[in-house]
């Protein structure tokens, strides 16, 4: 008998606010926090909640990725994946409501396997099309510019 797996779920997290600007994370049996750094009247002691989506963004290309070029049958070996963003701040100051705050994202991803350059586009395709955080980052209305190369060049 085949057991067929649920395609919609109920994902929970839970938070604890610390202090003014730090937030326990609790998700599953993992841990984690985010806090603001010194300079914002925070104590640093993790990335700030918009660094969080960023590299939540950067987690979700290497999983998605990996599992885009298994299904390809390429060889991406390790990725190692930059993000910069252009970021609004004038809504986290409460200066006014930005509908974009995060304006735009430069995303670069290197490969260290043995895929081609054609192999790299056609994955970057294929996560383009499955990886959930950069849709919920594109249909907020971000820019995201990415760059697919072999690591090296």
């Amino acid at each position: 008998m085949k057991i067929t797996p649920k395609m919609t779920v109920t994902t929970s997290v839970s938070g604890v606010g610390a202090s003014h600007s730090r937030t326990d994370i609790s998700v599953r049996d993992v841990t984690s926090v985010i806090d603001e750094p010194e300079a914002r009247g925070g104590t640093n002691a993790g990335p700030a909640p918009t660094e969080t989506a960023l590299a939540a963004l950067a987690g979700c290309t290497n999983v998605i990725a990996n599992k885009c070029a298994a299904s390809l049958g390429v060889d991406i070996g390790h990725l190692t994946i930059s993000v910069d963003c252009r970021f609004d701040r004038r809504g986290v100051t409460l200066t006014e409501e930005i509908d974009v705050p995060f304006k735009s994202i430069e995303m670069i991803v290197e490969a260290d396997g043995s895929a081609s350059e054609g192999d790299l586009a056609r994955v970057a395709s294929e996560v383009a099309k499955y990886c959930p955080v950069a849709k919920l980052f594109r249909q907020a209305g971000t820019e995201i510019s990415e760059v697919w190369k072999k690591a090296g060049t």
